[in-house]
């Protein structure tokens, strides 16, 4: 744990980040009422990740918005999640287990789930799978129902925090297959089946929010057959690639150009398929690099491409989907290290020292990566550093130069934030905004225009460009705005304030200002 604490040092000072006001409780969620519509309401939170929210709603009661203590949170509850690994995988009897929990918690590619707060439903969720399946290997052993009972309310309080934990039956099939060479209907499959229909009925309530709540369809979104399969091989190789040589890591990575016309783009999924052919050809020999295998990929299955998930909007992949699914490939590189050890007298001999060269390298990369999380800008302009197209980077930038006054420097970063994503929404109503508070709001209109065009419900964006059209005295143009932002949300405040003085105004027959 020592290890952890000093590898996420620099993490521990960071300050909030992008998504964490989403996460962190609002003020309108801080009472017990709040905490009873974080269970009961659907949308008082961003995601309906209930047991998330409520660990969130009891932080802030103990040090409101004091950061360091979130980040304590996230940086012990992964450190307690290697612990719970290196108990699961001794007892599946995996060599190299202590190797295997190390190598998870000081791994880089882990710094974006446990630095950045938003993500505690990554270090919160894990400790529950890992617990529900400790449990489950209990019950699998002995057969007591005590057993079976704590491991299913484990496993319900890990889909109450995050959805993917529904992939945990899957992966505990795939254990008892690499254990036993075979499945046995009713020993191994019939107690999971309530797992996988509670985890069906979760995946697909988190997929309707992801669509209905958080905005995941459209022309982004609108992705073929072909080229969904065509993205899902890309992805696991991409995740492979980083866990193995965790080099180049970054916030937001470019998001690719999927062509289902180009024959290249094919050798991803080919390769993934024929990579999996031959480790089933191998499986007499040893099952287990096609049950890491497995694990990995059936881990990853929610964020490879076959459903919408929100962040697609920005890249197809982020460190943090990583979390989780690494399980398998570094419990499975471990132990093959393990095994090739113990059989090579002279490996076994040096085989502690470069365990120790590993860890040590793997810490300093994940303190270095860690540094990036101090601070807004800092995270954004080390972005923009290895994705100079991240327009999230350049419209978030442009939010904090405006906050600070510099309205120049803000409709800066979001010209170059439009002229990337020409269609982003707010990335116009942004730089509209910027514009009018400059004084330029003839200038601002037509990014109004674009920005209510591109989003009809953009409430916000209806009310700045009914602003600035009020103030330009198109009082008309101006509450027909205003009418539409209520239309969608009836109880937006800002536009019904704007509205009751247009209506003041014309019933005194005075002329807008």
């Amino acid at each position: 744990m020592g290890a952890v604490l000093l590898a996420y040092l620099p993490a521990t000072s960071g300050q909030f980040q992008w998504d964490d006001d989403a996460h962190v409780t609002r003020p309108d969620l801080r009472s017990l009422g709040g905490l009873a519509r974080i269970w009961t309401d659907f949308g008082a939170t961003q995601q309906y990740y209930p047991l998330l929210h409520t660990a969130f709603w009891v932080e802030h009661r103990l040090w409101g918005n004091a950061v360091a203590g979130y980040h304590l949170v996230n940086v012990l509850q992964h450190g307690l999640g290697a612990v719970l690994l290196l108990l699961v995988l001794r007892r599946l009897q995996v060599p190299g287990a202590a190797l295997a929990a190390a190598v998870f918690a000081l791994h880089p590619v882990h710094v974006e789930s446990v630095a950045w707060i938003s993500e505690q439903k990554n270090t919160l969720s894990l400790l529950f799978y890992l617990g529900a399946a400790y449990a489950y290997l209990r019950f699998d052993e002995e057969r007591r129902a005590r057993d079976y009972a704590w491991a299913s309310a484990l496993f319900v309080l890990g889909l109450l925090t995050k959805t993917v934990v529904a992939t945990l039956p899957a992966a505990l099939l795939v254990a008892f297959w690499w254990k036993r060479g075979r499945l046995s209907w009713p020993r191994d499959v019939v107690p999971v089946l309530p797992w996988f229909a509670a985890g069906a009925v979760a995946g697909l309530h988190t997929a309707w929010i992801e669509r209905a709540q958080l905005g995941a369809e459209g022309a982004d979104f609108a992705l073929s057959p072909a080229q969904r399969v065509l993205l899902a091989g890309r992805v696991a190789w991409f995740y492979l690639g980083k866990l193995i040589w965790p080099a180049n890591l970054t916030f937001i990575y470019p998001r690719w150009t999927i062509d289902a016309s180009s024959a290249t783009a094919y050798a991803w999924p080919v390769a993934a398929l024929l990579a999996l052919g031959g480790l089933w050809a191998v499986r007499r020999r040893s099952r287990a690099p096609l049950a890491a295998a497995l694990f990995f990929v059936g881990s990853l299955f929610p964020v490879l491409g076959f459903v919408n998930v929100y962040p697609f909007v920005f890249s197809f992949v982020a460190d943090h989907f990583a979390y989780l699914p690494s399980l398998g490939l570094i419990a499975g590189l471990s132990a093959g290290a393990a095994t090739v050890a113990a059989r090579d007298a002279r490996l076994g001999r040096v085989a502690p020292a470069a365990a120790g060269v590993l860890l040590i390298a793997l810490g300093a990369l994940t303190w270095r990566q860690s540094r990036i999380y101090r601070d807004a800008p800092t995270l954004y302009e080390a972005t923009l550093a290895r994705n100079p197209d991240c327009y999230l980077c350049l419209n978030n930038l442009g939010t904090l130069a405006a906050r600070g006054g510099e309205m120049e420097e803000a409709a800066r970063f979001y010209r170059e934030a439009v002229r990337i994503k020409p269609d982003s929404p707010e990335a116009h109503n942004n730089l509209g905004s910027a514009l009018a508070q400059s004084g330029k709001m003839a200038e601002s209109l037509p990014h109004f225009e674009q920005a209510v065009r591109a989003a009809p419900n953009y409430v916000s964006a209806r009310v700045n460009f009914g602003g600035v059209l009020f103030r330009m005295g198109r009082v008309a143009e101006a509450k027909a705005q205003f009418e539409a932002a209520l239309r969608v949300m009836p109880d937006y405040g800002p536009a019904r304030q704007n509205l009751a003085v247009i209506e003041r105004l014309e019933a005194q027959g005075r002329p807008a200002p």
